[in-house]
């Protein structure tokens, strides 16, 4: 079976550095099933291709045991399916082992002679020749594209010479698209054995933190999730339930309201379009890339989703996530993966327990803040503490704040009239109220407001989000 990573990021031969794998060697690795070779079949500074070849035992691969009493009902359970079928040939479970001994260090993020690019989106092209998918080319599409992939998977015909018998369970994919390599690898690590929906090996209760681990930044938004748990884990009911429960857990200390649920449900005609939340991290990162930040607080940071795009944008020289909860903190950690970052990222990212309705000396001094879907958490009289300390005495060059637009909710389907989007909420604003809001406290504290919207702008109700971009003033101080 064979992988292919293309580049054309300059020089392309920094893949080499970026996979820890040196262009102008032959290099193979042992594994349970057989035998990994990576090499580069094209390497110079306009174009370099990475390769990944993995040549299937099938002696080996039939000698295994499963771990436990029982054993994942598989075609290769009788006798003669450990030597007859696919798996030297087509890509799965078997590729994807292959990927987390070869490009251990890659998939973690980690490069030692060049941790910026590591860090970096660059323009890749991944092609699997032949992948057993089982829902078909649209399956491949319904799982990459949310991603961000430009996704080509063409089925293979049962026999070329007889058309008539139609497509096999087989296609080629192209993957295109600009990313880190850490998660291009971890993506393929996730969903290649989800099309091809088996496993090669017993699952055990291990499996769920393989899968949150390698899902982290991207497999709590994705709304095929609840596919990708069930055939990572083998369709094992027990541990995919306790999967999705933790991808709840932290989809709801990343991004607190509701409506992010409601509106991906209310777009499942069209998978490929990108969910609220992830527009709302887009548009607050915008005004923050414009102003020349470069040191930046998230303040009520919850599970960490906007603190992984800061981090992986170079131009933040430092980050810093504050929450009330320890716990939210905690699993901002794990988002981002703080313990195995490379000690020069890691030393770019703060985490401070701390409450936005008190004075903080600490967070004084920074270019800019953001209150993402933070401010309707606060009780409305204890507003004017939060406004002393961000904007009087953290007084940041730029505030970012988005809040729920209320007339929106009447678009959303089973929200009564009169009802939040979450239970915590203590109020949700219309257009008007906000707006009277963010001018009070731009002319009190000495800042220019710009308003706007997030998401869809319905022409009667407005955008489900409202976003002001507060730019402090130095003159009127």
């Amino acid at each position: 079976m064979l992988l292919t990573l293309t580049t054309t990021h300059r020089p392309a031969t920094d893949l080499g550095h970026l996979l820890v794998k040196h262009p102008d060697r032959v290099q193979s690795f042992d594994l349970p099933a057989g035998t990994a070779h990576v090499l580069y079949p094209e390497a110079d500074e306009q174009r370099c291709t990475a390769a990944l070849l993995v040549e299937v035992d099938p002696l080996r691969l039939g000698g295994g045991r499963g771990r436990g009493k029982a054993k994942a009902a598989t075609p290769e359970t009788f006798t003669l399916g450990q030597y007859v079928n696919d798996r030297p040939y087509a890509a799965s479970s078997l590729l994807s082992s292959a990927l987390a001994k070869v490009f251990r260090s890659a998939l973690r993020g980690e490069s030692r002679d060049r941790p910026e690019l590591a860090a970096t989106p660059i323009p890749l092209e991944v092609r699997v020749p032949v992948l057993r998918c089982r829902g078909g080319a649209e399956l491949a599409v319904r799982v990459f594209a949310p991603l961000g992939w430009t996704v080509t998977a063409d089925p293979i015909p049962l026999d070329g010479t007889h058309p008539e018998w139609g497509d096999s369970r087989y296609v080629a994919l192209t993957l295109t698209g600009t990313f880190r390599v850490a998660d291009a690898l971890n993506h393929l690590y996730v969903l290649l054995p989800v099309l091809d929906d088996a496993k090669h090996y017993w699952v055990a209760p291990d499996e769920v933190d393989k899968l949150l681990r390698a899902g982290t930044g991207w497999l709590a938004d994705h709304p095929e999730r609840a596919l990708i748990t069930r055939r990572y884990l083998a369709h094992r009911r027990a541990l995919a339930g306790h999967a999705l429960a933790r991808l709840a857990e932290l989809r709801l200390a990343d991004d607190p309201p509701a409506d992010d649920s409601v509106a991906d449900e209310q777009k499942t005609d069209a998978p490929q379009r990108a969910s609220l939340a992830v527009r709302r991290r887009e548009a607050v990162l915008a005004p923050l890339r414009a102003s020349g930040a470069t040191r930046v607080l998230d303040l009520g940071c919850g599970g960490g989703a906007l603190l992984t795009a800061l981090a992986a944008d170079r131009r933040f020289t430092e980050v810093v996530g504050t929450d009330v909860s320890s716990h939210a903190l905690t699993l901002a950690a794990r988002r981002l993966r703080l313990d195995r970052l490379p000690e020069r990222q890691r030393d770019r990212i703060r985490l401070w327990q701390s409450a936005l309705t008190y004075r903080d000396d600490r967070l004084r001094g920074y270019d800019a803040a953001v209150l993402m879907e933070v401010i309707e958490h606060v009780d409305p009289p204890r507003l004017p503490a939060l406004e002393d300390a961000v904007f009087e005495h953290a007084r940041p060059g730029t505030v970012v704040v988005t809040t729920p637009n209320a007339e929106y909710n009447v678009r959303y389907e089973g929200l009564e009239a009169g009802q939040f989007r979450h239970a915590d909420h203590r109020f949700e604003w219309t257009r008007s109220e906000f707006a009277s809001w963010v001018e009070r406290v731009a002319a009190a504290y000495g800042y220019a407001a710009t308003i706007s919207g997030i998401g869809d702008d319905d022409p009667e109700v407005g955008a489900p989000t409202q976003l002001a971009v507060l730019t402090r003033q130095e003159e009127s101080r």
